[in-house]
């Protein structure tokens, strides 16, 4: 892996960061969201996904959403409170990461943000940036369901 981002790109054409406070412990969100394979059992938009388990730096894992066939790299691995991974797909560069920070033993504050760069972003800044907001909450939505569920 080739100088892999140490973060999202701040100087993408569309930046978007959400967060919500989920009742559960850390390891438990972990688990789901480092989970990629599971990933279609609580998240309904995504139709396939397959990775190594446990996700490591310069681990490649493969899922489906929205039509489009994505290849992710993974690269940071912060266990249980930062992930970050990214590449390319259908012209749009994209960085997403993850950070969790306890809350007490039972509740954990999720953010997520991503920068997606590319000639289709750069085309349609405004409508993306909103649509990429639209899908993070619903990952967050989706995430707090599967993770404030009784076990």
């Amino acid at each position: 892996m080739n100088n892999p981002p140490a973060g999202i790109d701040r100087a993408a054409p569309v930046v978007v960061r959400h967060e919500l406070s989920i009742k559960a412990p850390a390891a438990v969100v972990w688990e789901l969201l480092t989970d990629v394979s599971s990933w279609p059992s609580w998240q309904p938009d995504i139709v396939s996904a397959h990775a190594p388990h446990p996700l490591t730096p310069g681990a490649t894992f493969h899922w489906r959403t929205a039509g489009l066939d994505i290849a992710s790299t993974v690269y940071a691995v912060e266990a249980p409170r930062r992930i970050l991974w990214g590449g390319p797909a259908q012209g749009i560069t994209a960085v997403h990461q993850w950070t969790l920070t306890s809350s007490g033993s039972a509740a954990t504050l999720v953010a997520t943000e991503e920068s997606w760069d590319g000639a289709p972003v750069r085309a349609d800044a405004a409508n993306i940036r909103q649509a990429l907001g639209e899908s993070l909450v619903q990952w967050l939505g989706h995430l707090k369901s599967a993770a404030e569920r009784p076990r």
